[in-house]
């Protein structure tokens, strides 16, 4: 599994975002409005994105990037967006089902610097699906590809 849960003294990590969460997308004012400090481009190496039915799926493979949007949420805020997001992944921790799994991986700022962040990657079965019929979104961005 990719998932790396969250322990209870962790500090709550950022999340990237590449595709509805993205300002300007759909689901950026009904889930992240009111409950970001700071969001702020940035790209995930070694993953591509592939298109799917109305959102893209982020999956690993060395050589790529992706990019998208870095999310820290307001203290106050991260459990419930947390949660939330999690709800619009339908992603439940070790569910077999999953479409995304939530994974820990370095995101590049485009500030310069990384930072661990949550980011919502296919799950294994989708991922080796997407790899031998997807359709591959040229240079990693979904926004771009309209």
């Amino acid at each position: 599994m990719i998932a790396e849960e969250p322990r209870e003294d962790a500090r709550p990590l950022p999340f990237f975002v590449y595709g509805t969460l993205r300002p300007g997308e759909v689901n950026h004012d009904l889930f992240l409005r009111g409950r970001t400090l700071a969001e702020e481009p940035g790209h995930l190496t070694g993953a591509v994105l592939y298109d799917g039915p109305g959102y893209p799926y982020a999956v690993e493979e060395s050589g790529e990037t992706v990019r998208g949007e870095l999310v820290t949420a307001r203290p106050e805020a991260y459990g419930e967006l947390l949660a939330a997001l999690d709800r619009l992944e339908e992603y439940v921790p070790g569910d077999p089902r999953n479409l995304y799994e939530r994974a820990a991986r370095d995101v590049v700022r485009a500030a310069g610097g990384t930072v661990r962040a949550w980011v919502y990657l296919a799950a294994p079965g989708i991922a080796a699906r997407l790899r031998g019929t997807g359709t591959r979104i040229t240079g990693g961005d979904w926004i771009s590809r309209r």
